[in-house]
């Protein structure tokens, strides 16, 4: 004999189907002679009967059955064949599969008081198919209108500049938030992305004008930056000729071979300053 230990369930953390606690009285004695009547058309009726009570669903369903509009014991159906009882018994199925919608794009103002359009995708999947039927009227819908509202609620506490550079932050906060609040309906959000930040018209200028201008600014600075070096860069230089007389000669003469070797008509000889102090000088 072998035992097998199972961990334990905290019930007070799993969500609870609406109606679950209630006493109630059973099916009572109409409800077991529709019972027998519908056992006797299915016996009746073999093997044609075979036709309406077994029904199949696919891997990724679960059925979620009702017999004389109370929920059977055991949970959702599934997946393979489940046997219905004609006329006392209906079922729903769900898809367990991950849907993905489009929140459409939502006029917020941000904290800074900026009108700014937004739109995201949300992914979700049911996780419990007996609570999304019971607890819920309509599940997916419930949780497409949730996601606009979050969307709205989240945003219009971050400013602009939040909302453009941390948009992962932000969609982990929606997705948590839509995680929670779904849970009692048997959805599970697997994730949310924000797709689209739209600014006004007048906006997008202004943010333009102001990051030319920010750019103009850096580009006088990197230019004064750059004519400082070079002057600095020249002082030196002409310290370092005047130091010796025959090297500012030979600056002259390399200054001509470049001249002469651009295939110019017309070539400038440079004359020394010193030289013409001196003529100037003797005329005197």
């Amino acid at each position: 004999m072998s035992f097998e230990l199972q961990p334990s369930v905290d019930k007070e953390s799993q969500p609870m189907i609406i109606g679950a606690g209630e006493p109630t009285g059973g099916i009572g004695l109409c409800g077991w002679i529709l019972t027998a009547f519908s056992w006797f058309i299915v016996i009746c009726t073999f093997p044609l009967s075979l036709c309406v009570c077994i029904k199949v669903v696919q891997e990724y369903e679960r059925a979620v059955i009702f017999r004389l509009g109370r929920l059977l014991t055991g949970g959702a159906k599934g997946p393979g064949i489940f046997f219905v009882l004609p006329c006392i018994e209906s079922y729903t199925k769900v898809d367990l599969r991950t849907v993905s919608f489009d929140v459409p794009p939502q006029e917020i103002l941000t904290k800074d008081s900026v009108t700014v359009s937004v739109d995201a995708v949300v992914y979700y999947r049911v996780n419990n198919a007996t609570i999304s039927i019971a607890n819920v009227e309509d599940a997916n819908g419930s949780t497409r209108l949730l996601a606009q509202t979050t969307l709205r609620n989240v945003l219009g506490t971050k400013n602009l500049a939040e909302i453009l550079s941390d948009r992962e932050g932000i969609s982990h906060h929606m997705q948590s938030s839509l995680d929670e609040a779904t849970d009692p309906w048997g959805i599970k959000v697997e994730r949310v992305e924000v797709k689209d930040v739209r600014l006004p018209v007048q906006l997008q200028r202004a943010m333009a004008a102001e990051a030319e201008a920010a750019r103009e600014a850096r580009a006088k600075v990197i230019a004064a930056q750059g004519e400082n070096n070079a002057s600095r860069a020249l002082k030196e230089a002409a310290d370092t000729l005047s130091e010796s007389p025959t090297a500012l000669q030979l600056r002259y003469l390399q200054t001509l071979n470049t001249i002469s070797a651009e295939k110019n008509s017309t070539i400038i000889f440079p004359l020394p300053i010193d030289l013409l102090s001196s003529m100037v000088a003797r005329k005197k």
